[in-house]
């Protein structure tokens, strides 16, 4: 199989407030008030958590199928502890992001438990967000103005 692309072009209509484009749908991206935003949608460490859960439902469903097993449902808890210091530029002991992520995976279905736990194991290491969270992705970001960028203003390709 040759590789996807996926991608999204977003703007700051606030210091706290993104609206971001990812294909047909639009999303905004905020911050609690306690953050300095309006806290009128999720915010960037919130809709990663939510990305999380909506792959792990896709792989879930996808991977019951090829078990042969039915999954009628499946709920998704999913939590993170981040210190907030080094995003407020505070200290640089803790790193910005998640700690630890911790998920609770509650399939509705009729399969015994050494199918779940195979099932469990084949939906993490499949699942494409789980791999970005639990692995190194080489991430390039560049600064471009208007006039280096091009006609699009944008640096990626």
């Amino acid at each position: 199989m040759s590789d996807l692309k996926f991608k999204i072009s977003a703007h700051s209509e606030s210091p706290a407030r993104t609206n971001v484009k990812a294909r047909n749908f639009e999303m905004i991206v905020d911050e609690p008030k306690e953050l300095g935003g309006t806290d009128q949608a999720a915010n960037p460490v919130e809709y990663m958590l939510a990305a999380f859960a909506g792959c792990l439902n896709v792989m879930g469903h996808l991977i019951a199928q090829e078990m042969k097993f039915e999954l009628r449902g499946l709920e998704i808890d999913i939590e993170g502890e981040l210190n907030p210091a080094k995003l407020f530029g505070k200290s640089d002991q803790d790193r910005a992001g998640y700690k630890q992520i911790k998920v609770c995976l509650k399939p509705d279905c009729d399969a015994d438990k050494d199918t779940l736990e195979k099932w469990m194991h084949a939906v993490e290491s499949r699942c494409p967000v789980s791999d970005n969270v639990q692995n190194v992705t080489p991430v390039k970001v560049e600064v471009v103005g208007k006039e280096a960028a091009g006609e699009g203003g944008c640096c990626c390709g």
